[in-house]
């Protein structure tokens, strides 16, 4: 299904009975951090109101769900998905956080999270073993969404973890205290850098599932199934409860045929996974980090937007 054949009821209508505030503040995460930061120029535009999506109030998990989102591909859409599906889960009324394990800190950007150097994050819980709950951040758009940080000190990460024991697994264990602590969170999304090395291989012992986005385009089909092998071999030595859940379909262009050729051949070899959104090239997507904000909130009507709102409620109703 294309982005075009979205279900216009979920914005058309919207109106301010079906509307809710991008900047109430709760706190829903232990220990978060409240105070927001002002972007340092005026590139940061006010936040617009966001319509409910189709479905709102999302279904609860009956346990939180930790979806590691991955392609070793670069350019697929990844962090891109990571910050606005975790926008509109929260904005279905879910509670969502998100981790940030690429040093280059894009998801935090979007997210209008600080990650200069030196602030808190999620550096310091690999190396340091300090608590999530210690470096959670809040999303100063979103009420419900929240973010621990990637600093650029993540860079050193991967050379100073080949030292530690079981290093394969400190954000795991580091994930199982923050939920053992009661932290009422619904989803944890883990943004992943491009790469196989330490970080991704963290992140996929930490999570229960994998969503895979994809470019529609040729050359991702190559990068799907080298992933999958390397998903596998975690299975195999290192979580066996991690599974690929869903498929996301990314930059798919309606005006060619590639486009087409590619979401029809993922869907027959993954009929169960693949979600029926499909978020289309947009400007307004590509956009939004410029601004410190995601899609949703930067221009919530846009195509790009009402996807992801699409794609949240796929994703929540599979709970």
């Amino acid at each position: 299904m294309g982005a075009s054949r979205l279900d216009e009821n979920a914005d058309a209508g919207a109106d301010e009975a079906h509307t809710q505030p991008v900047d109430a503040r709760t706190d829903f995460a232990k220990g978060a951090r409240t105070e927001h930061h002002a972007e340092p120029d005026d590139r940061r535009r006010a936040p617009q109101r966001i319509p409910m999506p189709a479905g709102a109030p999302f279904p609860r998990p009956a346990k939180t769900r930790v979806i590691t989102i991955a392609n070793q591909k670069g350019g697929v859409g990844k962090t891109t998905t990571a910050v606005n599906l975790a926008a509109a889960l929260a904005v279905g009324g879910l509670r969502v956080l998100v981790i940030d394990t690429d040093p280059q800190g894009n998801a935090s950007t979007a997210l209008g999270i600080e990650h200069r150097a030196g602030v808190p994050s999620v550096y310091e819980v690999l190396v340091d073993d300090v608590p999530i709950a210690e470096v959670v951040q809040e999303s100063p758009d979103i009420p419900g969404l929240y973010c621990v940080p990637a600093t650029i000190d993540l860079a050193g990460a991967e050379i100073e973890l080949v030292s530690f024991v079981a290093r394969e697994m400190r954000l795991q264990r580091a994930v199982r205290a923050y939920l053992a602590d009661d932290a009422p969170v619904d989803y944890i999304l883990i943004d992943c850098p491009p790469s196989l090395g330490l970080l991704t291989i963290n992140a996929f012992v930490a999570a229960q599932e994998v969503l895979i986005p994809i470019q529609c385009e040729y050359y991702a089909l190559e990068g799907l199934s080298m992933l999958l092998r390397n998903i596998e071999m975690i299975q195999r030595h290192l979580n066996p409860d991690v599974r690929v859940s869903t498929i996301l379909l990314t930059m798919y262009d309606a005006r060619t045929r590639l486009s087409a050729q590619v979401a029809d051949e993922v869907r027959s070899h993954f009929p169960e996974s693949v979600l029926g959104a499909t978020v289309p090239r947009s400007v307004r997507v590509s956009e939004a980090p410029s601004h410190g904000q995601t899609v949703l909130t930067y221009d919530p009507m846009c195509t790009g937007a009402r996807a992801y709102l699409h794609a949240a409620a796929e994703v929540a109703a599979r709970a």
